[in-house]
């Protein structure tokens, strides 16, 4: 072999090498990590030991949920179809607007931790609109986890009806 072959075979190694080093990086990144972002919601659904399902926030609702590295994250949902408040006045809704909007839709923050081994987040609410969500940590097993897409599970929800949900999203762009 020539010199100028040998100096070929040599780089195409060491591209190579630096191509699988790459992948096997992007491959041992932490769940935080991969977690870490802005994901909007694409379905929320609460299934019981019935076999019946509800949808709380709609066949096409309306969400955001955010987690960044520090360990802080926030979370919104929304049915799509919540009615204006006639008198204009977030202050002055009537019974029946304050009870759509309040089943409707639901927002929370506080702090996360990531549990690797079981795949669980745990978040740990400093307010919600659902102040009984304030009581304990709450449970989030990741389902899936990818660059796009996120789906969550709720097996214990605050109502203790033996109830899950299950959440997912995309990545907002």
């Amino acid at each position: 072999m020539n010199r100028r072959s040998i100096l070929t075979v040599y780089a195409i190694t060491a591209l190579g090498l630096v191509m699988l080093s790459g992948s096997s990086v992007a491959q041992t990144k932490s769940l935080k990590d991969q977690l870490t972002g802005t994901w909007t919601l694409t379905s929320w659904e609460q299934a019981f030991k019935d076999g019946t399902k509800r949808q709380d926030f709609g066949a096409n609702p309306k969400g955001v949920a955010g987690f960044d590295v520090n360990g802080h994250f926030f979370v919104m949902f929304a049915r799509s179809d919540l009615p204006k408040i006639a008198a204009t006045d977030r202050t002055k809704v009537t019974p029946q607007e304050a009870q759509t909007i309040n089943v409707g839709s639901i927002a929370y923050f506080g702090t996360y931790t990531v549990d690797e081994p079981t795949k669980t987040i745990v978040l740990q609410m400093e307010s919600s609109t659902y102040p009984n969500q304030l009581s304990a940590p709450q449970k989030r097993v990741i389902t899936t986890l990818t660059a796009e897409e996120l789906r969550l599970t709720n097996a214990t929800p605050t109502a203790g009806d033996g109830s899950t949900i299950n959440f997912a999203f995309k990545r907002a762009k």
